[in-house]
């Protein structure tokens, strides 16, 4: 750990200020899995318009990553994240005040641009204070914050529907985020001394050698496949599948939900602590995450194969638990590429993640759409199955590329990273 500060600073100074960051933009992320009844009687929906409103977030997360890569090894992690939070915070504002689908659009997306650089930027600034071997667990932290995030948007904000309506959990939503952005640019520390800035055509160049390297397209498909399709069905169509399915009352599929999200905070701190501890013994964590994304393909086959009423609860909270194992993943490519690349690694294989999960939620809204409703916004089980095959199929295809023997490669000589 960098000695610099503290044990106690680096928790209070950059730990938490990045957690609350990212326990924001999970709750952001994940609400409308409880709110989409809401949203749905309100403004009149379709599932392919809830889908394309909820996706929103991704893609303009997704359209952020790659500039935010060099933003986050040029000026850092504070000053980025602080300022995108801003715009965050107006995202939810106007979302709050949104009176038709295409405002409440404009505001998700402002949302999802504004809360692109929590996780990464959090990723970047561990890398300049934390050992390497540290990363995989105190990422695990960090998710794990991402994770209470979710569990608040669940039985947490059901609950406080019973007060308010969706509008004014939005507003404290935008004032609290203008109060994360804040923390984070006054408490927060610059890494110093500062490395040298590299000029712009080195750090494009920098982008470049990420996505010509061989070791990230063997880890990234499958990176990419399982985290989205865990973000499209757990940020939103978890909620209505249990509703319409499993035939849970809304309260019920809100503790279900709650339930998910305390199995993805395991998922998140257990898989990290486990690939820390393996890789002491020499197991990498890319072996460690890729076991986990199995055990996800197969959580998932069961969940198409038996929605039976007895094992709902326990299958999801197992989604749950593995859908967070291809996070380990980013560790691993933070460890094969140079300190100085890291934000760029982080953000090309976020980059990848959204995208995929905002084509995977608004197809899956399509999907579901081909099949007339049961009743009056309640969507027909042969839908889901369609759309949850899809994803499965995918990322099938995904592991078995992962395998291939042809692909595989060790780090080359200059990607290796001095020891400090």
């Amino acid at each position: 750990m960098n000695l610099r500060l503290s044990r106690t600073q680096v928790v209070t100074r950059i730990v938490l200020p990045f957690a609350l960051g990212y326990f924001l933009s999970y709750l952001f992320r994940t609400i409308n899995a409880v709110l989409s009844p809401d949203l749905v009687a309100e403004l009149g929906l379709e599932a392919d318009d809830l889908g394309l409103l909820t996706a929103t977030y991704f893609i303009t997360f997704a359209a952020a990553q790659l500039p935010l890569g060099i933003l986050l090894d040029r000026y850092g992690p504070r000053r980025i994240e602080a300022a995108l939070l801003l715009l965050a915070a107006l995202g939810a504002l106007v979302f709050a005040m949104g009176d038709h689908p295409a405002q409440l659009i404009v505001g998700r997306g402002l949302i999802g641009l504004g809360v692109s650089a929590c996780l990464m930027a959090a990723f970047k600034a561990f890398t300049q204070w934390f050992d390497h071997g540290q990363l995989p667990l105190v990422n695990g932290v960090i998710m794990a914050a991402g994770g209470l995030g979710a569990l608040t948007a669940t039985a947490p904000v059901e609950g406080l529907l019973q007060f308010m309506d969706w509008r004014g959990v939005f507003l404290i939503l935008s004032v609290v985020t203008l109060g994360s952005a804040t923390i984070i640019y006054l408490v927060v520390p610059d890494a110093h001394p500062r490395a040298p800035r590299e000029d712009w055509s080195a750090q494009l160049k920098g982008i470049r050698s990420v996505f010509t390297d061989r070791f990230f397209w063997r880890v990234a498909p499958l990176t990419t496949l399982s985290q989205s399709s865990f973000i499209s069905i757990q940020s939103l169509w978890s909620g209505p599948w249990l509703r319409d399915v499993a035939g849970l009352s809304r309260n019920d599929s809100a503790e279900v939900l709650l339930l998910i999200a305390v199995a993805m905070m395991s998922g998140f701190l257990g898989m990290g602590l486990l690939a820390e501890r393996l890789a002491r013994l020499g197991i990498p964590p890319v072996k460690v995450s890729a076991t986990g994304m199995l055990l996800f393909i197969a959580v998932q086959s069961v969940i198409l194969t038996s929605p039976t009423a007895s094992w709902v609860t326990p299958l999801w909270m197992l989604f749950g638990f593995f859908g967070t194992a291809g996070i380990i993943q980013y560790a691993s490519l933070s460890q094969h590429f140079p300190r100085n690349l890291s934000g760029r690694v982080n953000t090309a294989v976020n980059l990848m993640v959204f995208v995929a999960a905002f084509l995977l939620q608004w197809a899956a809204g399509a999907i579901i759409n081909q099949w007339p409703q049961v009743a009056p916004d309640h969507y027909a089980e042969a839908g889901y199955r369609a759309a949850f095959t899809l994803l499965l199929s995918l990322q099938i295809a995904a592991f078995i590329w992962f395998l291939i023997p042809g692909i595989r490669s060790r780090a080359p000589a200059h990607h290796s990273v001095p020891k400090r």
